[in-house]
């Protein structure tokens, strides 16, 4: 990484007030790659593009509407908050109220005017160039000792496609206990679904569940077939397994009854207003649709 603009006023450590600009069009795993690389210095505050900004920018509406992208802003690790921008950040930083401490941007957002208006404000500037991004390192948080007497509860699934309905899976999941989240490994995804998939490496498809901030920690599977994860839960030994209605198989009945499990579907529902989605829907309309930044 590289500051361009330092300032000696800025606080220390976590107590910095840290601003990002992100469409959260399409998520992936470059997106929250960007946001845990600019929570190592301090409180992200996330501008979210709203919808006319999008389209503004990019010539194209948004895929996925604003009101959707800042709930997956706000349920994502490192994030402390997460509001709509309605304005470029370059035209809307005189304003902002509490006044970052620093801005983060990405090599595509990096400008010599945004630079220029920042050292003007005494608000520090870091840029987050396409290196600091390689890899999937663990989050700070992840898999953190947790109180002593929480059920532990596991879901599965291969997660090729990570989007809002996950999130709220997740969520409900989570109110049952601790959240363990097994994803399906490459081969057992291939040998279930067939050529082409899973899109997303285990290792890419492991990290973007356990950005979700309900998720205590995520794992990948090693066993086969639709059972793929019994070598994980039973060392894991959870006391709740849960699946939503499309993941009910009578292999997870059984495997839950001869273990004294819980076993828990849940009806597949959207958060509040949001729209339906499954990983196979998008997948076949928006493989190859456009980014927005």
């Amino acid at each position: 990484m590289s500051d361009t603009v330092p300032s000696g006023e800025a606080r220390a450590g976590a107590d910095r007030r840290i601003v990002v600009s992100a469409s959260l069009d399409n998520l992936r795993s470059s997106d929250v790659r960007f946001l845990q690389e600019a929570a190592r210095f301090g409180k992200v505050h996330v501008r979210v593009s709203s919808d006319a900004l999008i389209a503004a920018s990019t010539g194209r509406p948004a895929l996925f509407p604003q009101r959707e992208r800042l709930f997956l802003a706000r349920a994502l690790r490192g994030v402390d908050s997460a509001g709509v921008a309605r304005r470029p950040v370059a035209a809307a930083l005189p304003t902002l109220a509490p006044r970052p401490d620093r801005l983060v941007v990405t090599d595509a957002q990096d400008d010599h005017d945004l630079r220029t208006r920042c050292l003007a404000l005494d608000i520090d500037y870091r840029v987050v160039t396409e290196a600091d991004l390689a890899g999937f390192p663990p989050f700070p948080d992840e898999g953190a000792t947790s109180p002593n007497g929480a059920s532990r509860v596991v879901v599965t699934g291969c997660f090729d496609w990570f989007h809002s309905g996950h999130i709220r899976f997740f969520m409900d999941a989570a109110a049952y206990g601790e959240l363990y989240v097994i994803v399906g490994s490459d081969e057992n995804v291939r040998l279930l679904k067939g050529p082409g998939h899973p899109l997303q490496s285990q290792a890419e498809r492991r990290y973007m569940v356990q950005a979700a901030r309900a998720v205590h920690r995520a794992l990948i599977s090693t066993g086969t077939g639709w059972m793929d994860a019994a070598p994980e839960i039973d060392a894991l030994a959870p006391q709740v397994y849960v699946v939503n209605e499309d993941g009910d198989q009578p292999e997870k009945r059984a495997f839950c009854k001869a273990r004294g499990l819980e076993y828990v579907v849940l009806k597949r529902k959207p958060h509040r207003a949001l729209p339906t989605r499954t990983s196979t829907h998008l997948r076949s309309v928006n493989v190859h649709a456009p980014k927005a930044m």
